[in-house]
């Protein structure tokens, strides 16, 4: 998982792209939405589920052995510096992994490339899951 190009100002994570790959030997599709859960201590088993506001939509993407397939989650920013800061008045929240459901593929743990998820108010938008790599 990576941070995405395009993303909300503040200082968390604001937006991520999270990856798939068909690792199997025969092809198949993926279609809908992504769960999220925030891992606590890198455990899926200590997650803390995020509030999933689907946009976009939900087209069948047919992935061959080796292919690939996105989302990407765009958070409610932690603004200010240092100690960072909920303009809901909520505390921010921060996670080394999140756990990442896909209709009818499981739930994948996964990890930012840089550092950990900060995110406020426990919710997270979501597009479908794509054949185009978002930015």
């Amino acid at each position: 998982m990576r941070q995405a190009d395009v993303r909300p100002q503040g200082t968390g994570t604001g937006a991520a792209v999270v990856e798939f790959t068909n690792t199997s030997a025969a092809s198949c599709s993926l279609q809908g939405h992504p769960t999220v859960a925030g891992a606590a201590n890198g455990s899926p088993d200590k997650n803390r589920p995020l509030t999933v506001t689907p946009t976009g939509t939900a087209a069948k993407v047919a992935l061959a052995p080796g292919g690939k397939a996105w989302v990407k989650l765009t958070f409610v920013q932690v603004q200010g510096e240092g100690d960072g800061y909920c303009a809901s008045g909520a505390e921010p929240a921060s996670f080394p992994t999140l756990v990442v459901g896909l209709p009818g593929a499981g739930a994948h743990q996964v990890a930012l490339d840089d550092g950990v998820v900060a995110e406020c108010d426990n919710t997270v938008t979501a597009t479908a899951v794509t054949a185009t790599k978002p930015s």
